[in-house]
């Protein structure tokens, strides 16, 4: 495409990215129908496009979050150009609309950000974005060890050696695991190579959670996380990891919505009179659900502030110890209510991870 005459007014730059191209589409001040150009995904490409359209500060741009995270906005932003980051699952769409192309998807930003209907999400600064990817580490870990536990499970189930004795992956149930022998020399090879996948999983994951430690310490993470470790049950890599998962606290205006994007509500199966409701929805961030859900299992004892969490709230400002305390009586009252009711435990810790959420929201945007 040819360099574009100046004209008065902002242009707007629709954005649909992928791995190797960026299809753009172009809407000049005044045009209703965006003009669509396809460019290389590198930086060399983006700088050609910017200079063609003349004054970077005229121009504003934007994309949906995704896969390719935001060096674009950040190449953009060090240019001059104003650029959102849009969350894709707010973007208003027709109904009946099911064709989907890169052409019509930048051409529908161009037109829709324009009109001011996108809702643009926070963009975390390196630093917070290095944090996070750290904390995902972790995440990743802690599956990588459950698939474990579970393939090594499977697998002495299948030869009738069955724990009945109490929790799973307890002392006492490892020690039985380590008993457990088998007269076949494959059988046995086999359960050697699962109990030291299991090992090497453990050992990883002691690794990453040595790595992440002083981070929790260290800005731009630091106050949130000395500020969330004033809740019962949220350890300094719980709080590490919902500081760097969701940043900005307040693109969340209610508990509740904060509370959806945890996935901790049950979802809803509803129609006329009739109401029934399902599991979890595990909707958003499960590195987030897991610190909480985690985190909740401490209210099932009795409020209490113990020698850590005494050490934890040191320099914390009254208003904090005082929701903190709330939310103690409160969310063990909820899991005795619950339990008293027959909910399995799991059920009542899923419902107090689900409050606690709304605790914590709350302490972030007081």
């Amino acid at each position: 495409m040819s360099s574009v005459t100046p004209a008065a007014g902002p242009i707007h730059l629709g954005m649909d990215t992928s791995k190797n191209t960026i299809v753009v589409g172009i809407l000049m001040p005044g045009d209703e129908v965006p003009v669509i150009d396809r460019i290389w995904n590198e930086e060399g490409s983006v700088r050609h496009l910017v200079g063609r359209l003349g004054d970077p500060a005229a121009l504003r741009a934007c994309y949906e979050a995704g896969p390719c995270g935001f060096e674009l906005h950040r190449l953009l932003a060090s240019m001059g150009v104003a650029c959102d980051v849009v969350a894709p699952s707010l973007i208003p769409r027709r109904a009946g609309d099911r064709v989907k192309t890169d052409r019509r998807d930048a051409s529908r930003l161009a037109r829709l950000h324009r009109a001011g209907e996108l809702t643009r999400v926070r963009v975390p600064s390196a630093a917070e974005e290095a944090v996070r990817d750290l904390v995902r580490v972790r995440a990743a870990l802690l599956a990588d060890r459950k698939r474990a536990q579970q393939r090594l499970t499977a697998m002495l189930l299948r030869h009738g050696r069955v724990w009945r004795s109490g929790s799973s992956w307890t002392q006492a149930h490892e020690q039985w695991i380590a008993g457990q022998r088998f007269e076949e020399p494959a059988l046995a090879a086999a359960l050697a190579h699962y109990r030291a996948a299991l090992d090497t999983r453990r050992a990883e994951l002691d690794a990453i959670e040595a790595e992440l430690a002083p981070w929790a310490v260290r800005e731009p993470l630091a106050g949130p996380v000395a500020q969330l470790g004033c809740y019962r049950g949220i350890a300094e890599l719980h709080s590490l990891a919902l500081a760097a998962e969701v940043a900005d606290w307040r693109r969340f205006p209610s508990a509740r919505a904060f509370m959806g994007f945890t996935g901790l509500g049950p979802g809803e199966y509803s129609s006329g009179d009739k109401t029934r409701r399902g599991s979890i929805t595990k909707a958003g961030s499960e590195p987030v659900r897991t610190a909480l859900v985690e985190a909740a299992w401490a209210y099932r004892f009795k409020p209490a502030i113990g020698v850590t969490l005494r050490r934890r709230q040191r320099d914390a400002e009254p208003g904090t110890l005082a929701r903190s305390w709330k939310a103690q009586r409160h969310l063990h009252a909820k899991y005795k209510a619950m339990t008293a009711r027959g909910k399995p435990q799991a059920v009542a810790v899923t419902a107090v991870a689900r409050e606690l959420a709304g605790f914590v929201w709350a302490e972030m945007t007081s």
